[in-house]
């Protein structure tokens, strides 16, 4: 009887932990082992991160697209709006270049069409800079009839030795029908060491 029961306290205390180390390799049924839910929330962010960012992504290109768009039908507007009220039989133009820096300072223009006074610039820093890389400012744009028309242009500024200098540029042209465009140019001539100024009629 002892043995008996000697053999049977044995059995329980081996099946005991037998017994635990199953329950935890086969968990129960619907539980979910630990870390997978991490798992599972982790996927679930990154592909909403993914998802927003292309979205985001979208939205960056539709507005890029929307703002070209924009400027086109602006410059469209702009062309229209000059077509109307400058017609081609009576449109008129006077632009402005520069090729000078060492023998002329420009200060400012006045632009005078039959004697009248049509135009008046004063030129800032960043507008000399902009003529002396070559831009090309139009002083002005109207309507002239068809006949002959004195254009005058006062320029004002430095001369050589620091001096103030004013000079008048006058050219008389024939209007046609058809758009005319009249430069003024304004140059250094080195030989002379004075500014030279140049005018010509282009259609």
């Amino acid at each position: 009887m002892k043995y008996i029961s000697l053999i049977t306290l044995l059995l329980f205390t081996l099946a005991a932990p037998l017994a635990a180390q199953q329950g935890k390799e086969k968990p129960i049924e619907g539980e979910l082992i630990e870390g997978e839910l991490g798992v599972v929330q982790d996927e679930t962010s990154e592909e909403s991160l993914e998802d927003g960012s292309a979205e985001e992504g979208s939205l960056d290109a539709d507005i890029e697209a929307l703002k070209k768009e924009v400027l086109s039908l602006n410059r469209d507007l702009f062309i229209l709006e000059e077509d109307l009220l400058f017609p081609a039989n009576t449109q008129f133009s006077v632009f402005l270049s520069m090729d000078a820096g060492a023998l002329f300072g420009l200060d400012s223009v006045q632009l005078k069409i039959d004697d009248k006074n049509v135009a008046n610039h004063l030129y800032t820093e960043r507008e000399l800079a902009a003529l002396k890389r070559g831009g090309v400012q139009r002083l002005y744009i109207g309507n002239l009839p068809s006949g002959e028309h004195e254009i005058v242009a006062i320029f004002t500024g430095i001369g050589p030795k620091g001096r103030d200098y004013r000079r008048g540029e006058t050219i008389v042209i024939e209007k046609t029908t058809e758009p005319q465009f009249v430069e003024f140019m304004i140059a250094d001539d080195t030989g002379k060491e004075q500014p030279q100024f140049d005018v010509r009629v282009w259609e």
